[in-house]
């Protein structure tokens, strides 16, 4: 038994599991149209976390970078500073620009998932999840989203094993 190729192979499994860039058995979207994604989203809801902590009236726009890359900024008001917050980032797909599996930077080198899991056709609805079941996102294009479509997209995400009771629903206002 070759014990140096199986620690190889052990190795480089171990270290593409910690790559993940999206929850195992969920898929992000194909067909995807980078174009028609790119501009300003409203946050409606969330799975709270650090970064985002006691923000409201979040949003999220995406650009075209010279390099192709996506430009990132998201944007809020910071509830118990009062102030409003803005992080700018970059993201890249991960593996063809037509299936919505990108990765997302606000710290060099760091990396984590962003991955469209359902859109509307006119793109003006999305949901995202991160690259485990801690991060979810409701998109907008309006600060609101009506009850069908909210609706239909906590199915889509309790169905991928998301814990929806968990979200925070952003104040747009």
């Amino acid at each position: 038994m070759d014990w140096g190729r199986i620690l190889v192979v052990a190795g480089a499994a171990a270290y593409l599991a910690g790559c993940r860039t999206i929850p195992r058995g969920i898929k992000a979207i194909t067909n995807f149209q980078k174009e028609r994604y790119l501009g300003k989203w409203y946050e409606i809801a969330r799975f709270d976390f650090r970064f985002e902590k006691n923000m409201s009236r979040v949003t999220a726009e995406y650009s075209t970078n010279n390099d192709g890359t996506i430009r990132v900024k998201n944007s809020g008001y910071d509830t118990q500073k009062y102030k409003q917050k803005q992080s700018i980032g970059k993201a890249k797909f991960v593996t063809d620009e037509d299936i919505a599996m990108l990765k997302v930077s606000f710290f060099g080198p760091f990396y984590a998932g962003y991955n469209v899991i359902a859109i509307d056709d006119n793109y003006q609805y999305a949901l995202v999840c991160g690259k485990n079941r801690d991060y979810l996102w409701l998109l907008s294009r309006d600060k609101t989203m009506p009850d069908s479509i909210k609706n239909k997209y906590l199915a889509i995400a309790r169905n991928a094993g998301f814990d929806v009771s968990n979200l925070l629903w952003t104040q747009q206002q």
